[in-house]
């Protein structure tokens, strides 16, 4: 029957539909309903205000946007975004991509070592690989230059169970890096094993879209690489705080250039192989 005085004004109007749940994963597309920005959730982080979706979008910024109710719109229509349920062996990941080994206690140090070019390379395969390295028993020495490496490795003395990995820069044909890679691996055999990128410098491993730049700047021959690099994308500060800004930026391996994460997994496994353990 029709009603011709309308709806009781003095009704409860009905209660709104609450936002379906739906269980983070990674890859899984959104957008923030509050500001707009798209992009793949890459996991949660725990931060001062609670738990948070770490959103990377298509130029590959990342940005935090806590787990509120109704926070974001998939396919249009609004969600909210819950953490998956932690079983009770719940399985976390390391920033290298491995399975985290709980409960780790200290392990005594292997005789083979991996050495790398400076303190810069040093620190950007602790942050990555720095859980793998403690569960293998692994450490990681910086040369400060390659051109020492000869002799740090007769100092060395490398044989069974004294294996070396050497992390090179700009290991391509031609350069002076190639050329003492090839004679120390002549000289050594086995038990030294040299693997290299392409990069001038273990900066422009880490992916530009991380670091918030488009492209690393190229810095014509002769001019020192670093500083170049800092007076190019117009930074403040000196080499050191640019390279703070460069290591804060990375997360994990995703962060990182294919051409490293190979090289490094490489060397990783050559130290740690049984062979290497064999006195």
């Amino acid at each position: 029957m029709f009603d011709r005085y309308g709806p009781d004004v003095l009704a409860h109007p009905p209660e709104p539909t609450p936002a379906p749940e739906v269980t983070v994963e990674r890859g899984l597309v959104v957008e923030c309903a509050s500001t707009g920005f798209c992009g793949a959730v890459m996991g949660v982080e725990k931060t001062g205000g609670g738990w948070a979706a770490v959103l990377e979008d298509r130029h590959g910024r990342r940005r935090l946007f806590p787990l509120d109710p109704a926070a974001f719109l998939l396919e249009g229509r609004p969600v909210t975004l819950v953490r998956p349920a932690a079983g009770p062996r719940a399985q976390r990941i390391s920033a290298s991509g491995s399975r985290v080994v709980e409960d780790l206690r200290a392990q005594v140090a292997r005789g083979s070592r991996i050495w790398v070019e400076g303190r810069h390379d040093a620190e950007l395969v602790e942050r990555v690989w720095g859980h793998d390295l403690r569960v293998e028993g692994v450490v990681v020495e910086p040369l400060h230059g390659a051109d020492d490496l000869p002799d740090r490795l007769d100092e060395f003395a490398p044989g069974p169970g004294r294996r070396v990995g050497v992390l090179l820069d700009h290991l391509v044909p031609g350069s002076k890096e190639t050329r003492i890679a090839a004679q120390v691996t002549a000289r050594f055999g086995g038990y030294v094993e040299v693997a290299g990128h392409p990069f001038v410098d273990i900066w422009a491993a880490v992916k530009p879209t991380s670091v918030g730049i488009t492209a690393w700047p190229e810095i014509p021959p002769g001019q020192p690489w670093k500083q170049g690099v800092i007076a190019a994308l117009g930074w403040e500060g000196v080499e050191a705080d640019a390279w703070r800004r460069i290591l804060a930026a990375v997360d994990s391996y995703t962060d990182l250039e294919p051409a490293l994460l190979g090289r490094v997994e490489q060397l990783i496994d050559f130290v740690t192989s049984p062979e290497s353990t064999t006195p």
